[in-house]
C-alpha cells in the first residue's frame, strides 16, 4: 500500500489489520484543521492493534476508554480481508459507527467485521473520525463539519489502498447507523464525496442537520464553560478532555435554551452536521430530490420502535405524563396542529405510546424513509426495510428498538455494549435474523439488490425483518401521512438577542 508496509494478523480465517493511519494526527497545528494525508513509514509497520479513539463525551463510559488509550494517532482505519490479494477483486463495506455525532470508536468489539467478512466474501473496514466539538463544533477560524471531512479522508485512503486487501476500488459500499446513516446522508450530498463509493446503506437516519447559527450558538456556549471564545485561537490549546466535558456540561442543560435551541435542545443533541452551503451545501433530503446521489444505489431503513431506548435511558418508560406526551407532540410534531393530526391518527393510543411516536418519527423514521423517497424523486434507485424484530433483552421491553440492527448486521450477537439488548444467550432466531440482514447487506454491496424490489411512491414496498422476513407496503402509513409535506430543513436558532 501507498504509505508503506503492513503486518497484520489472521484471525479465523480472515487477515485482520488494525490502527492504519489514514491521515495524519489532528492535534498541535493540525488541530480543527482538515484532515491531511497521511506521510509514510519505514519498515514494516505493526497493524495488530486498534488506534487510540479521538475525544468522546462521557455517554456509557465513552470518555474513560478514550483517556485509557493513549496517543493522539486519532484517525486510523480497521481492515478485514477474507483475500488480501491485490487480484481478489472483492466488494468492500466501510462502517461508519454512530454516537450522536459526540462519542464513538471504531475499536469496539460489536463492530469487528470478522465474521461479516468471513460469511458474506467482503473486505469491511471501519475507522474513526472526530466527534463532538473537535468534529461538529462550530468554531471561528476551521472548516464546519470536520468529522465529515475525516470520512471523506478515510474513503479516499479506501480507493488508494483498499486493492492490497483483496478489495476493488470500483465496488465500495459506505454503510452506517444513527449518527453513521446521517454521516451516510451527509456524504450523499457532499461534493467532496463524490465519487468514492457507488453504494449506501443508512441504518436510522436521524433529520438532525445544524444551520450554522445555531451550531455557532452551542458551541459559544460550550467554549463558555471553560470562560473561553468558540475559536480557533482560544480553543486549540484546551486538553480535548477538558473540551468533551464542556460539550457534556452543556448537554445536560440544553433544556434551558429551548427558546433559542428549539428541539435539539428538547432532545439534548449539542452537535449534528451543519449546513454551511460549501462542505454540506443542502440538506441531504433536498441533495437527493434534486438528484445529487442517482448514480448510488441506496439501501435505507429504520427500527419500528426507534426511541424506545432513549425512553428507557432517560428513566420514562412507562411514566410519560399527558402533559409531557403533549409536549413533545407540540416540540416534534410537524405544524401547528401536528397534536391533533396524532390524536386523530392514532385514538387509542395513550401518553407513552404518543411520546414515542412522535419521538421515534421526528428523530430517526420519518427522516429515513424520506431519504428513500428523495432519492426516487432524484432519479435513483432506493430500497428501504424496518426492522420489526422485538429485542428480547432486558426483559423484553424495548421492542425493534434503536441500535438492535447493529449486532445483527455484524453477526457479533454476544459482544459489545448491543448485545444486551439480545440477551445472554442469543436465541437461534436472532442467529437465522443476523444470517438474513447479513446476506442482505453483503449482496447489496456486491450486486445492488438486496434481495427485494427497490421502493417507489405507488406500492412503497418495504422489506420488514421480523421473526419472518415479509414484503410489505410501508406499515407505518399513518405517521407517513403526517409527514408527507415535511422537508426537514435545518434547525435554525429561533432568537437572537
Amino acid at each position: 500500500m501507498a504509505g508503506g508496509v503492513l503486518r497484520g494478523a489472521r484471525e479465523e480465517g480472515v487477515a485482520v489489520f488494525r490502527g492504519i493511519p489514514f491521515a495524519e494526527p489532528p492535534v498541535g497545528p493540525l488541530r480543527f484543521a482538515p484532515p491531511r494525508p497521511v506521510r509514510g513509514w519505514d519498515g514494516v509497520r505493526p497493524a495488530v492493534s486498534y488506534g487510540p479513539p479521538p475525544p468522546q463525551g462521557a455517554h456509557f463510559g465513552m470518555d474513560a476508554l478514550a483517556r485509557d488509550a493513549a496517543g493522539d494517532d486519532w484517525l486510523t482505519a480497521n481492515v478485514w480481508a477474507p483475500e488480501p490479494d491485490p487480484r481478489a477483486g472483492l466488494p468492500v463495506m466501510v462502517w461508519i459507527q454512530g454516537g450522536a455525532y459526540t462519542i464513538g470508536m471504531s475499536g469496539l468489539s460489536e463492530y469487528d467485521g470478522g465474521r461479516l467478512a468471513r460469511d458474506g466474501g467482503v473486505v469491511v473496514v471501519t475507522f474513526n473520525y472526530r466527534v463532538g466539538l473537535e468534529g461538529f463544533g462550530q468554531i471561528e477560524g476551521a472548516p464546519a463539519n470536520r468529522g465529515l471531512l475525516d470520512q471523506v479522508a478515510a474513503l479516499e485512503w479506501v480507493r488508494d489502498n483498499i486493492r492490497a486487501f483483496g478489495g476493488d476500488p470500483g465496488r465500495v459500499t459506505v454503510f452506517g447507523q444513527s449518527a453513521g446513516a446521517g454521516s451516510v446522508a451527509a456524504l450523499l450530498a457532499m461534493p467532496r464525496a463524490a465519487g468514492l463509493f457507488g453504494r449506501a446503506v443508512a441504518q436510522s437516519v436521524p433529520g438532525t442537520f445544524f444551520t450554522p447559527d445555531l451550531a455557532a450558538d452551542i458551541a459559544a456556549a460550550c467554549a463558555a464553560e471553560l470562560g473561553l471564545r468558540p475559536t480557533v485561537a482560544d480553543l486549540s490549546a484546551v486538553d480535548p478532555a477538558r473540551l468533551s466535558a464542556a460539550g457534556d456540561a452543556v448537554a445536560t442543560k440544553m433544556v434551558q435554551w429551548a427558546d433559542r435551541w428549539g428541539a435539539a435542545a428538547h432532545r439534548a443533541i449539542p452537535f449534528s452536521p451543519v449546513v454551511d452551503g460549501e462542505t454540506l451545501p443542502v440538506t441531504p433530503w433536498e441533495a437527493l430530490a434534486d438528484g445529487a446521489a442517482r448514480a448510488v444505489e441506496l439501501l435505507v431503513g429504520h427500527t419500528r420502535d426507534e426511541t424506545r431506548l432513549l425512553t428507557a435511558l432517560d428513566g420514562l418508560l412507562g411514566q410519560v405524563t399527558p402533559a409531557r406526551a403533549e409536549t413533545a407532540l407540540h416540540v416534534f410534531g410537524p405544524g401547528q396542529d401536528a397534536a391533533h393530526r396524532y390524536h386523530e391518527a392514532y385514538p387509542t393510543a395513550g401518553p407513552d405510546e404518543l411520546y414515542e411516536l412522535v419521538g421515534s418519527d421526528w428523530l430517526f423514521r420519518m427522516p429515513s424513509l424520506h431519504l428513500a423517497e428523495a432519492q426516487t424523486a432524484g432519479g435513483g434507485r432506493a430500497h428501504a426495510y424496518e426492522l420489526t424484530w422485538p429485542a428480547p433483552g432486558m426483559g423484553g421491553v424495548l421492542g425493534a428498538c434503536h441500535g438492535l440492527d447493529v449486532p445483527l448486521v455484524f453477526g457479533n450477537l454476544d459482544r459489545g455494549q448491543p448485545a444486551v439488548l439480545i440477551g445472554e444467550s442469543p436465541f437461534p432466531e436472532a442467529e437465522e435474523l443476523s444470517a438474513r440482514m447479513r446476506g442482505a447487506w453483503t449482496e447489496f454491496a456486491a450486486h445492488g439488490d438486496p434481495g427485494w424490489p427497490a421502493y417507489d411512491t405507488g406500492q412503497r414496498l418495504v422489506q420488514l425483518f421480523g421473526t419472518r422476513t415479509t414484503l410489505t407496503a410501508y406499515p407505518e402509513e399513518a405517521s407517513r401521512r403526517i409527514w408527507q409535506d415535511h422537508t426537514f430543513p435545518a434547525l435554525p436558532l429561533l432568537d437572537t438577542p
